[in-house]
């Protein structure tokens, strides 16, 4: 695939090079310094058909601090959805209103049929339990902002793996990088087998466990995910892992200085408050992160920055 973004479409983190994920993370960093409203004259139609607050807000935040205009919506009953459109039919509508298009849909795969209904750049703000592109890259910076590094780094994943689109995204990504990784979960949520079927095949060292305490001493990072309760198609599933892991800081007594604590948010019951003044909370910062991310993104795919 080609090393330039213009016109690009950002689907899934396998569809990007360990170079391409790099150069993003360059552009992010000069991001954070950057005044200058590279996209005046741009639209950005926000497609929102699931509830989000960062993935939305830091996209729209993104695209007007650049100088852009947002347009869009957060509730798919007040479109004419509600009528009976296809997606497709709605996707050639708005290609024509925008120059960039952002979509989370519930539905795996929908984030693809888009952007082969539009001419415009489609980015994939989630899809079903599928994949989170944007997420993982601003996950990928932040821990890279955190350590000073990613490669080589032990890095645990711990809650719902098995919906969780964050940490299918991120693992994928992971691979390039040789970390050692830690997957901990309930027996019913484990990461499905062919993330980890790839990770064999790319000779990356995981480990599979069911508690936060058996790990915690010996990582870099921990990347907590919510039990999702809206993924369940069994609400008394729900039920049994619900308070399966949380963190607080009496797990945190023996663990690495540097350790740092991620979270997609948003966080129910699973990281406890008093977790957030520990020096080892690095959640609200991560968050804080989508934007200089979701501003080089933008700006490469309309072809701003190469």
């Amino acid at each position: 695939m080609s090393a330039h973004f213009s016109g690009r479409d950002i689907i899934s983190i396998s569809d990007l090079t360990k170079q391409e994920i790099i150069r993003v993370l360059e552009v992010a960093k000069l991001m954070q310094k950057n005044k200058k409203p590279l996209l005046q004259g741009k639209v950005l139609a926000t497609l929102f058909f699931e509830p989000s607050t960062r993935t939305r807000l830091s996209f729209e935040s993104s695209m007007t601090k650049l100088g852009g205009g947002v347009l869009g919506f957060t509730d798919p009953n007040v479109t004419s959805f509600s009528k009976g459109e296809t997606l497709w039919d709605a996707i050639k509508m708005v290609d024509g209103y925008a120059d960039v298009i952002v979509m989370r849909h519930p539905l795996e795969g929908a984030a693809r049929l888009a952007s082969e209904a539009a001419k415009v750049p489609v980015i994939n703000g989630g899809d079903g339990a599928n994949q989170h592109p944007t997420q993982t890259l601003l996950d990928l910076f932040t821990i890279k902002e955190s350590q000073k590094k990613i490669t080589g780094l032990k890095i645990a994943m711990a809650g719902d793996l098995k919906y969780g689109r964050t940490v299918h995204s991120l693992a994928s990504a992971l691979a390039h990088f040789n970390c050692g990784l830690f997957f901990v979960s309930p027996e019913t949520l484990r990461m499905p087998n062919y993330i980890l079927e790839e990770l064999e095949s790319k000779k990356i060292k995981f480990s599979v466990h069911k508690e936060v305490k058996d790990i915690i001493d010996e990582v870099d990072i921990l990347y907590a995910t919510r039990i999702q309760k809206e993924r369940f198609p069994d609400h008394q599933e729900y039920e049994k892992v619900k308070n399966a892991y949380v963190i607080n800081r009496d797990i945190l007594k023996n663990v690495k200085k540097n350790l740092k604590i991620m979270h997609p948010l948003p966080r129910v019951n699973e990281i406890d408050p008093s977790v957030d003044d520990s020096g080892h909370a690095y959640y609200f910062e991560q968050a804080h992160n989508g934007i200089p991310v979701r501003q080089a993104l933008l700006s490469m795919v309309l072809g701003m920055i190469k």
